[in-house]
This record gives structure tokens, sequence and C-alpha cells, in this order.
């Protein structure tokens, strides 16, 4: 069987239909950035778009499971930032056991530089582009941005901006050396360089200058709370600008929340505004 077809097929096959779109979208499914079945993404963009931001969402599922037509990878985030102008696109990538974690920030990397490439086309602007990640997902846009040489050769450009959504997985060498569940022995194995080669704090020690980061986690996981803090840290040490958000939330609830009234939407709008701030002010 060639890699990531047939268990990837299966599982892709019983995903949820796309999300109800919002008035005067338009959804374009399965656009291929590779040749592999999963190497796609989808993108839901307000028909008159022009010159608007882009968010790239990118899902979680433990390195091994979850899907872009997930309602809680799309559903309210779609719902709100779509009327506000944003084009939104939701990425596949291989997963365990075709892609380790490395090859599979690799697949998101080579997802973001199609959209850099392509997103023109669809009434997007390639300076105003936003990664947001969530548990996984935000393990693998946190290595695309901390990892430079990565990100390189995918011909993937820093976003302007990221959102980590409660990732406890941004320094694997502390993961590993605690305890630790049997989900992260499969995805990492058991030897010190892999772990250092997919731990984005490890990558981002020779970063200069990476875009802003807001990394919101659940105030009820202190693996997740002292690592978004540790990464934050790191990345305001490199001459970024980064933060962490601990929010009374479960992990779950941050990203199916997101989207919705109240937080984590009102954090990200600010972050957005503050982001995009001076691009409104030159225009």
């Amino acid at each position: 069987m060639s890699p990531d077809t047939g268990g990837w097929l299966r599982r892709r096959d019983s995903a949820e239909p796309a999300p109800a779109l919002p008035p005067g979208v338009v959804f374009d499914a399965d656009l291929a950035y590779g040749r592999w079945p999963a190497q796609r993404l989808d993108v839901y963009r307000p028909a008159q778009a022009q010159a608007a931001p882009v968010l790239v969402v990118v899902h979680g599922g433990a390195w091994i499971t979850g899907d872009k037509q997930q309602p809680q990878v799309v559903g309210h985030k779609l719902a709100h930032w779509g009327p506000k102008g944003w084009i939104l696109v939701a990425l596949n990538y291989r997963r365990l056991p075709w892609a380790d974690p490395r090859e599979q920030a690799a697949d998101v990397a080579r997802a973001l530089a199609f959209v850099q490439r392509e997103c023109a086309g669809w009434g997007g602007d390639a300076g105003r582009i936003v990664v947001l990640g969530h548990s996984t997902g935000a393990h693998l846009a946190a290595l695309v941005l901390a990892d430079t040489a990565l990100a390189a050769d995918a011909g993937c450009k820093p976003p302007a901006a990221a959102v980590l959504v409660d990732s406890a997985a941004l320094d694997v060498v502390e993961v590993m050396q605690g305890v630790h569940l049997p989900l992260h022995d499969r995805a990492f194995g058991d030897a010190r360089e892999g772990w250092e080669s997919a731990s984005p704090w490890h990558r981002a020690a020779t970063l200069t200058a990476p875009p802003p980061v807001l990394l919101v986690c659940s105030s009820l996981r202190e693996d997740s709370v002292r690592q978004s803090e540790r990464f934050a840290a790191r990345l305001v040490e490199r001459g970024g600008r980064a933060r962490s958000l601990p929010l009374a939330l479960t992990h779950a609830e941050l990203n199916e929340r997101l989207g919705q009234e109240g937080e984590p939407t009102e954090a990200v709008d600010a972050f957005l505004a503050e982001v995009f701030a001076p691009v409104a002010a030159a225009g």
C-alpha cells in the first residue's frame, strides 16, 4: 500500500461534511498542495474578496487522526471570521504511521507555501496570512515557525502571525524526559536527537525576529501553561513579540469556542487587530 493512502482514505471517507457557508462565501474543496492524498486543503473565501487577510487552520489529532472538515476545525471560526472578510483555509497533512511529526510539519509548510503563492487568485493578501493550530496542529505550526530550514525547504516564508492553541509539546525533550503518554512514544520515538529535531523550543534557538505569536492555553493543564510560557519567552528572546494566555477552559473547549462569543475569540480578535494595526494605519 502506498504511503498514506488506504488508512487515510478510510478515515477521510467518514469525515463530516463541509460546514455551512455564511452568505457570500465560496467553498473550494480539496486543492492539492502535494502528491499524496492527504496533502489537500479547503478554501472558504468571500466571493468579492480583495486583498483579504487569510487564516490557515491546522487541525489536531495526536499526530495520527483528525480532518480539515470536522465541525470543530472550521465551523465557528468560519461563522465568525468569514463575515469579517477573512479567507479561511483548512488543511490536511500526512500522519502517523506514514509521516513522523517533522514530516507532518513539512506538509504544513508546503501548504503554507501553496497559500502564499495562490491566495492572490482567491482575493487574498499573501502579506496577511495568519496560521492557527490547535493541539497537535499548534505543535506543527510552531515547528514551522521555529525551524527556518524546514520552512525554506518547502518554499514557505514566515506568516504575518500565528495563534497556537493549547499545545503541551512545544519542548519535546521535556515531554519525553518526564511522565508522558504512549502517544508521545509513538510520535517521537526514543532518541534524543529525534526529540530535539521535532521540538519547537529547541529549533527556535537560532531564530531571528520571528512573527508575532499568541499562545492560548488551558489553565487546567499545568504542562500546557508551562510550555506555552517557555516558548513565548524563547520567541521574545529571539526578537519576536509573543505572549501566553492561560484561560480556564478545557483543551477541547478552547478549540470549540474559538469563533463563539467570549474567550478565546475576544483575545484572538484583539491580537489580530494589534498585528494588523500598522497595515490599517498605512492604508
